[in-house]
């Protein structure tokens, strides 16, 4: 009897697990020591200009509560920082800092290490076939973008 392949979900789930293990220990090889799964979601959320707790609750699907408490942890490691809102001052848009910034860098180049080493089992260009392949099938499945980054939790 043949075994059923292995569906894709499964094995994308695995990988992103692997992949995502590597990067946050590898982050704290570098001195990153205050850093958890959450924060790169929202890190990313806030790279192209500020948000705030209520759009970061819906992107992490988790209540408005659990997300002021991640923007509190992330104020207080230094890595976003809160303004008032010009048009409504209960709104608190949310920023990247520096080190916020410099974090996600760390984390870019920790991304193409492990890629590197992905390239050094199968090739670099059957890597960069998958990236092409998810590209596309994304792409084709929300309107031409990428969607944005969820956790699954």
């Amino acid at each position: 009897m043949t075994e059923a392949p292995v569906p894709l979900a499964r094995l994308f789930a695995m990988a992103f697990r692997d992949l995502i293990d590597d990067l946050h220990a590898r982050l704290t090889e570098r001195g990153w020591h205050d850093h958890r799964p959450a924060f790169g979601f929202a890190l990313v959320a806030a790279r192209d200009g500020p948000t705030d707790a209520t759009a970061l609750a819906g992107l992490l699907g988790v209540t408005k509560q659990a997300a002021s408490k991640l923007v509190d942890s992330l104020v207080a490691a230094g890595l976003v920082e809160r303004s008032v809102g010009a048009a409504d001052a209960r709104r608190r848009p949310v920023a990247i800092t520096d080190r916020g910034r410099r974090l996600l860098a760390a984390a870019e180049e920790i991304y193409a290490e492990l890629e590197a080493e992905w390239a050094g089992v199968v090739g670099r260009d059957d890597v960069e076939g998958v990236r092409a392949t998810l590209a596309t099938v994304l792409r084709a499945r929300h309107g031409g973008a990428l969607p944005p980054v969820r956790p699954t939790w």
